[in-house]
């Protein structure tokens, strides 16, 4: 495809720091080889498949993320502290290299809220990294709890996003028992994550920390399109929770959305409906994604110019602090 004209910056693009294949077994597995090796291949690049594709894509800057589940598959905590700097360091030297096309997202060991607080201030104080993405929960353990409250709040006052990105379940939903083609990605990886942001609504965490800014991908992982059937049902079970809003009223203030994988104009148009154009941006979820059709859907998008330029650009220019 040709250079288009919408400057876009894109951020669910993935790389794979050497050591790490290891943790991305449990999904690469079901890749067949040909195909693993076209994706090891363009997941090792930094100087010329992945900046090709960006030019012909209009995409000015990635911001570039370890693929997944990384330290969170970890079971030793001191490991993954470890593995999570070691990850964060790789990452900031290939930047380094070229700080015009690319910025990070740091990896965090969860383990432990106080580290991965520590280790997020480090990455965005000395590395200079636009915020984080974690790969969902950690060994079975989910971040709406009083202990993660600290992160929380280092993270508020470093004012930078969490892109919370899919993971397996820590148990295997029983509904998807026997049908591995729906517990990944097709399916089963948007209901964990959609899930897991959800227990963060609904366990108050944006009313302590209201700065607080999370970003699903993959269209908000369905959650835009269920705001009115939240308030709906809420009002009707509370079960003894209460909110200092609607829980729609999250989703599109704390909870943002990526396009990344979702390459759908009545989809695209019924979020920004539902969020408002604020509070969705652009993204491919390289090179798991094909950027010419991430490129083309959002080239030719229905939507107003100053809509498609905030989408593109703006918006995350704005939130990351660009």
């Amino acid at each position: 495809m040709e250079l288009t004209t919408l400057r876009k910056i894109a951020l669910e693009e993935h790389f794979m720091m050497p050591g790490f294949e290891t943790y991305s077994k449990a999904f690469l597995n079901f890749i067949d080889p040909a195909t693993m090796k076209e994706l090891g291949q363009r997941l090792a690049d930094f100087d010329t498949l992945r900046l090709d594709e960006m030019d012909r894509a209009g995409i000015e800057l990635v911001v570039l993320s370890q693929s997944g589940p990384g330290v969170q598959a970890e079971l030793d905590t001191t490991l993954a502290l470890r593995r999570a700097r070691e990850n964060n360091d790789f990452l900031a030297e290939r930047i380094a290299r070229r700080p015009d096309r690319y910025a990070g997202f740091a990896m965090l060991p969860m383990h432990d809220p106080l580290e991965a607080a520590r280790e997020l201030e480090r990455c965005v104080k000395q590395l200079g990294f636009k915020g984080s993405l974690v790969n969902g929960h950690t060994l079975g353990r989910y971040y709406e709890g009083r202990e993660y409250d600290p992160f929380w709040e280092r993270m508020q006052e470093l004012d930078v996003p969490m892109y919370l990105h899919p993971i397996d379940p820590w148990k295997p939903l029983h509904a998807l028992d026997g049908a591995p083609v729906l517990a990944g990605a097709s399916w089963g990886w948007g209901v964990e994550t959609a899930s897991h942001a959800l227990r963060m609504v609904f366990g108050g965490v944006f009313d302590r920390f209201p700065r607080l800014k999370v970003i699903l991908g993959h269209m908000g992982e369905g959650l835009p399109f269920q705001r009115w059937r939240f308030d709906s049902r809420f009002a009707a079970y509370p079960y003894g929770v209460s909110l200092q809003r609607r829980p729609s009223e999250y989703i599109g203030t704390n909870l943002l959305i990526t396009t990344s994988g979702v390459c759908s104009h009545p989809t695209l148009v019924g979020a920004v409906g539902e969020m408002g154009v604020d509070a969705v941006m652009f993204s491919v979820d390289y090179p798991y994604e094909s950027t010419e059709a991430a490129a083309r859907f959002i080239d030719t998008a229905p939507l107003e110019p100053a809509q498609l330029e905030a989408i593109c650009h703006g918006n995350a220019a704005r939130i990351l602090g660009l």
